[in-house]
C-alpha cells in the first residue's frame, strides 16, 4: 500500500499538471515509443522554440489532472507511453512541429488533444497543423487587402474618367454655342451698320432729288415773272 508521503507528493503533481492545463492554450498527448536521445532533444529544442513545454508523464497523473480540469473524452488515449506538450503561448506552431516530427518518424504519433479548451482528436490535430502559419496567414490577409485596395482604387478611377468624359460632351456643345453667338454678333453688327448706311443713303439722295424739285420750280416761276 502507498504511503501517505506517496500519495501526497502524486495529489501534488496533480494539482500542478491540473493549473497548466487550466492556462493551457494546447495540450497533446503523443506516443513516444522508439524516439532516441538525440530525437528527443531535437524535438524537445523546436518545441522549446514555440514556448511548449515536453514533458514525459505518468498516465495515471495526467489522467487525474485532465479530470480536475473538467476535460472528457481522452481516458482512452492514455494507455502505453505518453507524452504530454503544453503550450500557453500558442497552439499552431507546436502542433505543426509535432506534426512534422511525426510525419518525418512514423513510429511517433499523436494520440489526441486539446485545443482552447475543446477536445480534438488526432485527425483533428493534424488538420490544424496543416493550416497555413499565423505569418503566412497575415501575408495573405495583407495581399488580399491590397489587392481590394486596388480594385476600389481602379473603379475610383474608372468612375471619374467617366465624369470627365460625360463633363466634356456637356462643355462641348455649349463652348460652340458661345462660338456660334460670338460669330452671329459681329454678323449682325456688320449688317447693321450696313442698313444704317443705307438710310443714310436714300435719305441724302431723297434729299438731294428734293432740292432739285425745288430748284426747278423756282426758275418755272421766274420765267412765269418776267413774261
Amino acid at each position: 500500500m502507498a504511503s501517505e508521503k506517496i500519495l501526497n507528493q502524486k495529489k501534488e503533481e496533480v494539482t500542478k499538471l491540473a493549473t497548466k492545463m487550466k492556462e493551457a492554450k494546447l495540450i497533446l498527448l503523443t506516443d513516444y515509443r522508439g524516439i532516441n536521445v538525440t530525437d528527443d532533444t531535437t524535438l524537445r529544442r523546436d518545441l522549446r522554440g514555440t514556448g511548449a513545454n515536453y514533458t514525459i508523464i505518468k498516465n495515471n497523473i495526467t489522467r487525474r489532472a485532465l479530470a480536475e480540469c473538467g476535460i472528457e473524452g481522452l481516458e482512452e488515449k492514455l494507455e502505453g507511453p505518453t507524452a504530454v506538450i503544453i503550450s500557453n503561448e500558442d497552439y499552431l506552431e507546436p502542433s505543426k512541429v509535432i506534426y512534422k516530427f511525426s510525419k518525418d518518424n512514423e513510429y511517433y504519433t499523436i494520440k489526441g488533444g486539446v485545443v482552447d479548451g475543446k477536445v480534438m482528436s488526432a485527425d483533428e490535430i493534424i488538420t490544424l497543423a496543416k493550416l497555413p502559419s499565423r505569418e503566412t496567414l497575415l501575408s495573405m490577409l495583407a495581399g488580399a487587402l491590397l489587392g481590394n485596395i486596388s480594385k476600389v482604387a481602379v473603379a475610383i478611377e474608372q468612375v471619374r474618367l467617366q465624369k470627365e468624359e460625360a463633363g466634356e460632351k456637356t462643355e462641348a456643345p455649349a463652348k460652340e454655342e458661345v462660338k456660334e453667338e460670338a460669330t452671329e454678333k459681329p454678323a449682325e453688327a456688320e449688317a447693321k451698320v450696313e442698313e444704317e448706311k443705307a438710310t443714310e443713303t436714300a435719305e441724302e439722295a431723297v434729299e438731294e432729288k428734293t432740292a432739285e424739285v425745288a430748284e426747278e420750280k423756282a426758275a418755272e416761276t421766274e420765267t412765269t415773272e418776267e413774261a
